[in-house]
């Protein structure tokens, strides 16, 4: 049987403010030490009042905004009730009716397809349960409720888990762009909830399930592929699939029931009488949107006419927006030295060599010293013939550990590239006197002992040797 899955998301997104929700304790998400970030307020305490945190209500308008969002002009807060261990109050401050933003669009980048988005809500985090290893009992800490938690609900537009990684990774892409969150999966900034079901071509919508929070698009992918055909082979063998809640369970690669899904009537929302409603006029909601920089998609399309680069060398530039301005200040630090530099070069050092240099280094390219005229200064100074390739490897290493200019660093360790033949000539000979049956071999054919030879030499001059004239110098003596 041929079944088509409807696929909606619910993705949880912390935000980076610097005290929490409803409180003044600080929103520090790499704390270790537990229940340190902590009041009387986040801990539900009797008698103690909440305020809303303006700069989160400003992110996520900031990020409706960016996502082509309604932004609701009249939005208030709700009491979610329910109970849990790591919600102190025994009800979450979210909101239910009245989101601050409605009605917009994500555009996929691969396809154009538009997901639809429902709602971008606020909220309250809850705390962080510990479980110990023999399952006797959990340990709760509070450091992380009350943090502002954004909520982004869309249609059920998605037909598949490619369009469900793309959408999560794209969405992600523009939070960071907007400095709204770090979005880091790993540690929890961003957690992703799957909303699936099944039917055949043309029939109602089967059972909805909801798959609770993944943290990786790697657990979005296989959860969303096992859920399908779980639902298929259920429905096949005449069972029926009720609507449930389910966990993802990463090493068996399978879903598991975790209890009945709650319908909205079960939280028993009301208006939360401790907060006011929020009213937003247009010239407060268009300040916010004058402060959006570019994003992503505004991005490729630059990108693409600016720099003539290819999708997938745009794809890797602009994955990581310290990274893609990197490359543009670089790129027109080149062009002043030469008005006919090419990105290209910039593109190709940035992903090769100075990528290496991050890995062995252990440090980001923001963390470190290098600058982007300090790349510029070194493409062109190869392409000048001033360096070699590899002194211009080992030159990005120091600058990229110093923070010293190229030029400094070539001038005190005398780096500048040797071009003379009459420089050149001692070296050449004395590797030609050592290497007769090399040289041999190249007479009767061998190129690759031509290519030996001008390596033996560039090892004798510390790579300071123009390989160019270097080659011609060994072919012209050789040949003598």
């Amino acid at each position: 049987m041929s079944y088509k899955p409807t696929i909606g998301l619910e993705i949880h997104s912390e935000l980076l403010t610097r005290t929490k929700m409803f409180c003044d304790c600080d929103n520090d998400p790499s704390e270790i030490k537990p229940n340190i970030n902590v009041c009387p307020i986040c801990l539900g305490h009797p008698g103690t009042l909440p305020k809303i945190n303006k700069e989160a209500v400003d992110l996520v308008i900031k990020t409706g905004l960016a996502l082509n969002c309604t932004i609701n002009k009249f939005s208030k807060f709700d009491r979610k009730n329910y109970f849990y261990p790591d919600l102190p109050k025994a009800y979450q401050i979210s909101q239910y009716d009245k989101p601050i933003c409605l009605n917009g669009y994500l555009t996929l980048p691969s396809s154009g397809k538009k997901i639809r988005i429902t709602r971008i809500h606020l909220e309250e985090d809850t705390g962080r349960l510990a479980h110990s290893a023999d399952g006797n009992h959990s340990l709760v800490d509070f450091n992380r409720a009350g943090v502002p938690l954004m909520e982004l609900v869309t249609e059920p537009d998605i037909a598949n888990a490619d369009e469900a990684v793309e959408f999560a990774r794209e969405f992600q892409l523009i939070l960071r762009y907007l400095e709204v969150s770090d979005a880091d999966m790993e540690k929890g900034h961003m957690r992703v909830e799957v909303n699936i079901s099944i039917a055949k071509e043309g029939e109602p919508l089967g059972t909805k399930v909801e798959i609770k929070n993944l943290n990786s698009f790697r657990a979005v992918f296989g959860s969303i592929e096992c859920e399908v055909q779980r639902q298929e082979e259920e429905l096949e063998n005449g069972k029926k699939i009720p609507q449930e809640t389910r966990g993802w369970d990463d090493i068996k690669q399978k879903t598991i029931s975790q209890r009945l899904k709650e319908e909205a009537h079960d939280y028993r929302y009301f208006p939360e009488p401790d907060l006011p409603p929020m009213i937003f006029s247009d010239e407060y909601i268009n300040k916010i949107k004058n402060s959006i920089s570019e994003l992503p998609e505004q991005k490729r399309i630059r990108f693409s006419s600016d720099y003539n680069l290819s999708n997938i060398q745009i794809e890797l530039l602009i994955s990581d927006k310290n990274f893609s301005d990197f490359f543009e200040k670089s790129v027109s630090e080149l062009r002043e030295l030469d008005i006919n530099g090419n990105p290209e070069i910039i593109y190709n050092y940035l992903t090769s060599d100075v990528k290496g240099i991050e890995s062995d280094k252990k440090i980001n390219l923001n963390q470190s010293k290098l600058e982007p005229k300090y790349l510029a200064q070194v493409i062109y100074l190869l392409s000048s013939d001033k360096i070699s390739s590899r002194v211009a490897k080992d030159v990005l290493a120091k600058s990229f550990d110093t923070g010293k200019s190229p030029e400094d660093i070539i001038k005190d360790e005398g780096l500048l590239q040797v071009s003379s033949e009459n420089e050149l000539e001692t070296a050449v000979n004395e590797v030609i006197e050592k290497n007769e049956k090399v040289c041999y071999d190249y007479k009767n054919g061998k190129d690759n002992a031509l290519q030996f030879l001008v390596g033996q030499i560039m090892a004798k001059t510390k790579g300071k040797a123009n390989p160019k004239v270097v080659r011609e110098l060994l072919i012209k003596l050789i040949n003598k």
